[in-house]
């Protein structure tokens, strides 16, 4: 008698993001490196071509492959960009930074303490994908956030109006 299927297999969450890498053996090595991730399963083309990989970054999931240009399939840097950000909490959002940065991710927001509460920054990945790294520092009250809002709003109206 078989086993029972799981509707969501173990160690997933609801959403599980998918990201198309060109040259994914590549994007693995540097997502062992610059984010800590576990490769779970790599499964190759006879062409050596990454069909689905997984890894895990803290304690999610992510699935990644190279690109396939003959399925519509292309990654950050075969559409020109990404209308996309994955979001990672660490423990240490300086030390991730760092780690990411020092493997060859650029900065794409220095590293802060943000308004929200979060020490938090962004790099962008050799591959074209961008990654917030923060640490929830504190929370602030709803006043807070409405006065922070408010001056990073006129701040950048400012910034706007001058240049």
């Amino acid at each position: 008698m078989s086993e029972a299927v799981k509707p969501i297999p173990e160690g997933y969450h609801s959403v599980t993001p998918h990201l198309v890498c060109r040259d994914a053996s590549k994007a693995l090595d540097f997502y062992k490196s610059a984010l800590g991730a576990e490769i779970r399963n790599v499964s190759k083309d006879d062409r050596g071509k990454v069909m689905h990989a997984e890894i895990k970054i803290g304690d999610s999931i992510v699935m990644l492959s190279d690109e396939f240009p003959e399925y519509h399939s292309l990654s950050p840097l075969g559409l020109g960009g990404t209308a996309v950000s994955l979001h990672i909490y660490t423990e240490d959002a300086d030390a991730a930074f760092s780690r990411a940065v020092d493997a060859g991710a650029k900065v794409g927001m220095p590293i802060m303490d943000a308004f929200w509460g979060d020490r938090y920054g962004q790099v962008v990945d050799p591959y074209g994908h961008k990654w917030a790294i923060a640490t929830r520092k504190r929370v602030p009250t709803q006043e807070e956030m409405r006065a922070a809002v408010k001056a990073f709003s006129d701040k950048a109206k400012e910034k706007s109006a001058s240049g």
